[in-house]
C-alpha cells in the first residue's frame, strides 16, 4: 500500500476525498482531530489516526458530535490547529454550540469543521445540503 503521507514533491498519487482532507490538514499543521463516526466522514479521522504517531497528533473518537466540536474548539482556543468531522446529521446536532462558536470566534489556532453530506441518501435516512449553513 502506498503511504499517502510520503513527502515527495512532484509525486502524484490517487486519494479519496477523505484521504485528501486528512493529508491537507496535516500539511496545514494540524494538531488535534476529533470526530463522531458516521459515513461518509469516518475515513477522515481513520486516516489521521494512522498518521497520529508519525506527526504527533491527538486524534480521538468522541462520544457524540457535540463533544467532538467542543474538543476541536477547545484546542483552537488554546492556539492549536484543529479539525472536527461529522456527517450532515451531526451538523444538525451541534447547531446550538456552533452558533455560540460563531459569536465567540474559534481562537488563535484555527478550526476546520468538515460536514460530509450524503447526496441521494446513499448511507443515511435523508439527504440535506449543509452548504447553506456555511454563510453563518
Amino acid at each position: 500500500m502506498l503511504d499517502i503521507f510520503t513527502d515527495s514533491p512532484g509525486l502524484r498519487i490517487l486519494l479519496t476525498g477523505n484521504e485528501a482532507i486528512a493529508r491537507g490538514a496535516i500539511e496545514a499543521g494540524l494538531h488535534v482531530a476529533s470526530a463522531y463516526p458516521g459515513t461518509p466522514s469516518t475515513e477522515i479521522v481513520e486516516t489521521l489516526a494512522m498518521a497520529a504517531k508519525r506527526f504527533n497528533l491527538h486524534v480521538e473518537w468522541s462520544v457524540n458530535e457535540i463533544v467532538s466540536l467542543e474538543v476541536a474548539a477547545s484546542a483552537s482556543w488554546s492556539g492549536l490547529r484543529a479539525l472536527t468531522a461529522m456527517k450532515h446529521n451531526g451538523l444538525n446536532t451541534v447547531i446550538d454550540f456552533l452558533i455560540a462558536l460563531s459569536l465567540s470566534g474559534s481562537g488563535r489556532g484555527g478550526l476546520i469543521i468538515v460536514s460530509a453530506d450524503d447526496p441521494q441518501s446513499h448511507s443515511s435516512p435523508y439527504e440535506q445540503d449543509t452548504r447553506l449553513l456555511g454563510r453563518y
